[in-house]
């Protein structure tokens, strides 16, 4: 295939290998985690993962076409526009589970739209910055012209209720506005009507205002709101500097529901403990600086469209991984994030994959001078 041929200078082989360690560690945690609870509900202790094993075989697949692309900047506007008639179809006929209607069932698999506008955003939302980077960088119009158009993506997701994405695709529009210039008077009155809009989200949902009270004393009502992050908690503390052991996790025998999502750092903190939660965090470091230099890299070459996306996945994944660790560990207010190439779920595994496969082929081509000193 063009990525591989030998006489061209090789992809990032670094940042291949640390995704997929991540992986690794993402399906022998998840291994752990579900074990207690496949057997219960499904009298099979490896329900998961194997469902995880074929998540990941799909999205490698994924990632490998993606991987081939030369350009998604054409596609981007056409994705965009059938995810939102996705996430109004989830509002209609999804499925809901915990009490959020965020899927659309496939029948072999559920489909989370949200996940995939994450990375079809970036695709898009790089291009229009790139296009009209005179435009948001000097006029007020230009500014805010990108969160009208979002403005439709983000009530969608608050009906479902899927909160933390609205947090994500505020933070990656922001911080792509920000690199291509916009003032920063601008940001402050944006950043201001952002944080206003959140308070009253807040007080306007009852289980909102519980999630943030618990957060703040979450040892109040630990057998109420504050289960789960008491519990995470406790995992945190049992897990010491080298953890109990891959298995010896107690937390997940039941004490902490669904343990393999949003939580798996929790178990893996409990059997791995410190080092093992430094080792994870380092290696999603490790992705987001490859990302954040790529695309500061290209934009000094004036390869715009393709800088402003590999910067944008570098915060994508940034901010998932601060937000999925703060929530476990109890930094932050819950939220239902899924830390990239780690978390139990097809959708964000395939995205984050896909999402790793464009970085791969960006950095290729740069090297090959196939993109830059160009707009």
């Amino acid at each position: 295939m063009f990525l591989f041929k030998s006489e061209k200078v090789g992809f990032d082989r670094i940042l291949l290998i640390a995704a997929l360690l991540l992986l690794c560690i993402g399906l022998v945690v998840i291994s752990s985690a579900s074990s207690m609870e496949a057997q219960v509900k499904f009298d099979d202790a490896f329900y998961q993962t194997k469902k995880h094993i074929i998540a990941i075989g799909i999205a490698l697949i994924v990632g490998f076409v993606c991987a081939t692309i030369p350009t998604y900047k054409e596609h981007a506007l056409k994705a965009i526009f059938i995810i939102l008639l996705m996430l109004i179809m989830v509002l209609a006929v999804g499925r809901e589970i915990n009490g959020a209607k965020r899927w659309l069932s496939l029948g072999i698999m559920n489909l989370q739209p949200s996940e995939l506008l994450k990375l079809c955003w970036i695709l898009y939302f790089s291009g229009y910055v790139s296009k009209h980077i005179e435009s948001v960088s000097k006029t007020i119009k230009g500014f805010l012209m990108p969160f009208a158009i979002l403005l439709g993506f983000l009530v969608s997701l608050y009906l479902q209720p899927d909160f933390g994405s609205v947090v994500v695709l505020a933070f990656i529009t922001t911080a792509l506005l920000w690199i291509a210039g916009a003032g920063l008077i601008k940001y402050i009155v944006v950043i201001l009507i952002l944080a206003l809009a959140s308070v009253v989200s807040v007080i306007l949902s009852p289980y909102r205002v519980k999630r943030v009270t618990s957060f703040l004393d979450p040892w109040q009502d630990q057998f109420g709101s504050s289960f789960q992050l008491t519990q995470s908690l406790m995992a945190y503390g049992r897990g010491g500097l080298f953890g109990q052991g891959l298995g010896n996790s107690n937390i997940k025998q039941g004490y902490l529901p669904e343990a393999h999502t949003d939580f798996i750092t929790a178990i893996l903190g409990e059997e791995f403990g410190f080092v093992g939660m430094l080792v994870l965090l380092l290696l999603e470091g490790v992705i987001v600086f490859k990302a954040v230099k790529l695309g500061m890299n290209i934009l000094k070459n004036d390869a715009i469209y393709q800088g402003y996306v590999a910067f944008g996945i570098g915060m994508w994944f940034f901010l998932q991984t601060v937000i999925n660790v703060g929530v476990a560990s109890g930094a932050l207010p819950t939220k239902g994030l899924t830390i990239p190439l780690v978390s139990y779920g097809g959708s964000s595994l395939m995205v984050s994959v896909a999402a790793i496969a464009i970085l791969l082929r960006i950095d290729f081509e740069f090297k090959n001078k196939i993109i830059g000193d160009k707009r």
